[in-house]
This record gives structure tokens, C-alpha cells and sequence, in this order.
């Protein structure tokens, strides 16, 4: 299978990802399960997810379809389509699947995936994180972490104004 291809079998629907969660659960593999919206990726999204996917085994990334990416972050976002984030996530050696979810929040995807951790920025710590309720009523684990200073999707596309002025 060529590189390419690998990266698409990476990017999951919803009903191949409820196939593939069957084997990996049979697998007895940890499931981690994160959400963004990852519109430009940069250094604090992979210092996030790449320190996500050393919780467990498996990294799920629910990544929010340019829909929602429109109706949180305002009418100028996504600056890439939802294709394209997901390519570029799964292009990533510590991702094992990209789903796509059209809702604000990945509630019924965290419903879906059952996970053993539940990852999120420090950035929600003291924070309702959404799905939590799900995974912890299950006995697994919520977890929040650092966040790279000076990165932000917000920052970058902020200095890429002030470069282009």
C-alpha cells in the first residue's frame, strides 16, 4: 500500500470507525480520544496530540467538520476544509484515525468511541469537558495538558495578517 493510501485509511466514517473500534477493543488496545478543530496546524497541536497518543495505544482525533469550524469560530474559518485537516492529521505517525463530526461539540462521537482517556488542553482544566460524563461513567480517565506557549490557531493567523500588511 502506498504512503498515500495510508494516510486516507486513516480518516475514518463513522461506520468504519464503529468496524475498526470492534477489532481494536477485541485487541485490548487503550484508546485516547481527543477533538479540535485544527484549522492550521502548528507546534502546539502537535506537542498535544503527540503527548495524547503516549497516554495508550490507540489516538482517535474528532475534528470538526468546516460547518461547525464556521459556526464556533465565526465567518472567516476554516482557512483549510475539513478534507484537508483530516489529511494532514493522518499524515501524522501518532494518529491512528480522523473522524469528522458536523456538531458543535463531539458528544455523540465520545458516545460512539467509548474511550479509556479523554484528552483535552489545560486550557479546560476547571472546565465542563464535553464527554467526560461518558467516559468517566465508564471508569476511564480524563486528562488535561499543557499547552505549547505562543501557538495558537488565532496567533497564526493573526501574524500572517500583520506579514501580508
Amino acid at each position: 500500500m502506498g504512503k498515500l493510501k495510508i494516510i486516507k485509511s486513516r480518516i475514518y466514517s463513522w461506520e468504519s470507525l464503529q468496524r475498526q473500534l470492534a477489532l481494536w477493543k477485541f485487541q485490548d488496545k487503550k484508546i485516547v480520544f481527543t477533538n479540535g478543530c485544527f484549522d492550521i496546524l502548528h507546534l502546539g497541536h502537535i506537542e498535544l496530540l503527540g503527548k495524547a497518543r503516549g497516554l495508550g495505544n490507540i489516538l482517535i482525533v474528532g475534528m470538526n467538520s468546516d460547518e461547525s469550524v464556521h459556526r464556533i469560530k465565526g465567518p472567516h474559518r476554516p482557512v483549510n476544509s475539513h478534507h484537508a485537516r483530516a489529511f494532514v492529521l493522518a499524515s501524522l505517525v501518532f494518529v491512528d484515525a480522523v473522524v469528522i463530526f458536523d456538531e458543535d461539540t463531539p458528544y455523540e462521537l465520545i458516545k460512539l468511541v467509548q474511550p479509556d482517556i479523554l484528552v483535552k488542553g489545560k486550557d479546560y482544566e476547571g472546565k465542563e469537558i464535553v464527554g467526560s460524563d461518558i467516559v468517566e461513567a465508564r471508569g476511564g480517565e480524563v486528562v488535561t495538558i499543557e499547552l505549547t506557549k505562543g501557538y495558537s490557531t488565532t496567533h497564526t493567523i493573526e501574524k500572517a495578517h500583520k506579514v501580508h500588511l
